[in-house]
Parts: C-alpha cells; structure tokens; sequence
C-alpha cells in the first residue's frame, strides 16, 4: 500500500492553536493566536476600496485565460513602486519581478532561485523568526543558520549582537530581514540601525533577503519601508518578498510577488528566465484574481487614496489597543515595565510566556497563543481585555 507507510503528523503549532480554540466550548474563550487582523466585531474585513476594486475589475474582465508565469505585469510593476518608491524607477532595468502565491510562494520562489545560483548558500534568519520560514526556505535544500535579533530581558532588538554576528559572515551569505512588523516579536529596527546595516551589507557583500509582509500595518506606508529603501540605496543585490495579504485583505487571494534586484540589467534578465521556469515547474502559472485587484486600485487615485485612509484606520486600531491592553497591565502590575507593549509595531509581540505559562492562560482563562507566547493584538477588543490583562499578569507570575 503506498501510503501505508506515512504516520500522522502533528498539528502545524499556530493552525493547531485555532482548532484547540474552537473546540474549547467556554464562552469566555479568546483566540490571540491567529495571524489575521479583526475588526470591532471580530471579523477580518476586506476594506471597501478592495471591494470596489474587485467590482470594477469583474464589470470589466471578458476572460479568465492564462496570464503568463511572471503574471500580471501591471501588478508586479505597481507593488514594486510602492516598496521602492523613487527608486522603483531608478532599479527597474536591473530588476525580476514576477507574481507569486502570496508571500509564501514569493519566499519559496527565492529560496530556489538562491539555490540554482549558489547550491552552497546559507541563509541566515533572526532568531526568533515566523515559524513558517525556515520550512520555506530550508525544505528547497538550502542551509539554514541564526543571527542574534531579540533580547527577551528587554522585549526589544539586541542590535549589538546581531550587528557583531553578521559582521563574521562569509561573503555571499544571504541574510534575511523582516522589513517592518517582525513577526513574532514585533520589535523592529530604528532608523538608525537599518543605516547601519545597510553599509554594513554592502562592506561585507552580504545578499538581503527581505520579507515585507505588513507594509502599512506598523505606522504608515512609507514610514514601513524607510529601512528596505535605505539597504536598496546601497547593496548591489536583494530579493524582496512581497505579500498583500494584510494589507489589502486578500488572505485567501494568495496574492505576492517576488523582486530579485541584481548588479546588472543582462543579469536581471537571466534571473526572470529562471523565475518563469521555476514557477512554472512548481505551479504552471499564478492565480490572477487578487493581483488584478490590487493592479487596478493601486492604478487608480480615488480608490488607492480611499484604501490608504482604511489601512490607516487599522493601524490606529491596533495601537489603540496595545495602548489599552498596556495600561490594563500596568494598572495590575505597576512594578513591571510594559512600555514594549505599545513601543513594538504590527499586529504581533512576544509576551515572554515559556511552556507552563501558555498551558495556564489556556487552561485558566481560555485564552489562546502559540506555544511560543506570541498574541495578535488584533484579537483584543474592549470587552476582552480585562481577561486578556487578568490572564497574562496571572500566567506570567
């Protein structure tokens, strides 16, 4: 039998958390673990100008035939401008995009195309980092290792060990970088630091890696890409992977895309060839829907105008509640410094919950995080809050 032979596997750690909530008959239960953003009600929208957009496209759309392997091409030009801005343009000749299926596929899709190139790369990632990056980009064949990112002591960056780690790096290591929102601590690098690292890149002909799935969602759509645009100014070389899950509500869309900046423009060239082979071996083509979504609204004045109003509107949510669930916490416990709460940018942070802490909040209060004590501020609202403040304070002793 030839499936006789496989044994079940456990529940992937942040899906699992889901399953446990919604078996957990209580109805008091709170979910902090998924990685969506909820409205007041609880519901992840999709924002009123993406709703538009999607009428307008299917008004006009007379097909659903094939697109081509790189995609929709509007699209992959338009996300990469809004990255890049200004330098969008001056990169173009000597930059591969090509749409992929969501930010997981553009990361896979660049784990490949880094390892035709150098079978040999290592790819270095912060440690901690998403959960699902080192199968991504490990499970392609690539090497894996780990810099130093976070000081749990300060629920903040420890850039001194992370600028010391990478400075011994080999020439041609690729580094991964989370471009804004780090996922899972949710504390980010300051301008200064990205500067730093950006000449700091550069001096040792390190290869960016840069995941940018929540451009928007920290403070603002600029303010999010200070640090990549900053690396781009000086590095010959990056890849970029870009996600429109969060942003444009396009979850279950699978709507990403993938820049591969090189040194030249006969390179770029050559990089597209291998793009358009590897997805084609690994998907044949991209789904359209969602690109053309976002081709058209971010085309289009009045509605890219409308959906930056709403995006801002979600980011003030989620400060709200940071800001609210703080002063919860402080009000139970004076004595502790909850300044990282409101201080970190995104929906996520690390509460420094170990094992035991998690089992309690689950079993004492039902309230729900992944086993490595990440919450999605996202989850909190005015009527949970106090369990959610009662619930950390109690299970983190």
């Amino acid at each position: 039998m030839i499936f006789a032979n496989l044994e079940r596997l456990p529940p992937d750690p942040i899906l699992g958390v889901t399953a446990a909530f919604r078996a957990d008959p209580s109805p008091d239960r709170i979910d902090l673990g998924v990685g969506v953003y909820r409205d007041e009600r609880g519901e992840t929208p999709v924002p009123v100008a993406v709703r538009a957009a999607e009428r307008a496209l299917l008004d006009a759309q007379r097909t659903k035939t094939y697109v081509g392997p790189a995609g929709n091409v509007e699209f992959n030009e338009r996300l990469f401008a809004m990255a890049l801005g200004p330098l969008a343009r001056e990169l173009a000749p000597r930059t591969a995009t090509i749409q992929t299926v969501g930010g997981c596929g553009a990361l896979r899709l660049g784990a490949e195309i880094v390892r035709a190139s150098e079978p040999d790369a290592v790819v270095h990632v912060s440690d901690p980092t998403w959960a699902n990056h080192e199968p991504l980009l490990g499970t392609c064949g690539l090497r894996l290792a780990r810099y130093p990112y976070y000081d749990a002591a300060t629920h903040g960056v420890d850039y001194g060990r992370m600028r010391e780690h990478l400075a011994g790096l080999p020439e041609g290591s690729v580094v991964l970088l989370h471009a804004c929102c780090h996922n899972p601590t949710g504390a980010d690098l300051d301008r200064t630091q990205w500067l730093d690292l950006a000449g700091l890149l550069e001096s040792r002909r390190l290869v960016p890696f840069i995941d940018l799935a929540y451009q928007g969602f920290g403070d603002d759509l600029e303010s999010d890409v200070a640090g990549l645009r900053l690396v781009a100014e000086r590095v010959p070389q990056l890849l970029l992977a870009m996600s429109c899950s969060k942003n444009f509500g396009l979850y279950r869309e699978r709507t990403g895309a993938l820049a591969v900046v090189t040194a030249r423009p006969e390179v770029a060239a050559a990089v597209a060839t291998h793009q358009a082979r590897t997805g084609r071996r690994m998907y044949s083509m991209p789904p359209d829907h969602g690109a053309a979504i976002v081709a058209r609204l971010l085309g289009d004045d009045a509605l890219r105008a409308a959906w930056t109003t709403e995006l801002s509107a979600m980011v003030g949510r989620m400060k709200s509640l940071r800001a609210l669930l703080a002063d919860r916490l402080s009000a139970r416990r004076p004595d502790r410094d909850w300044s990282w709460v409101t201080r970190h940018r995104g929906m996520f942070s690390l509460t420094g919950l170990d094992e035991a802490g998690v089992a309690a909040l689950r079993s004492r209060h039902h309230v729900y995080v992944p086993p490595d004590g990440r919450i999605n501020f996202a989850g909190v609202s005015d009527a949970n809050v106090d369990r959610v403040a009662d619930g950390l304070v109690d299970a983190l002793g």
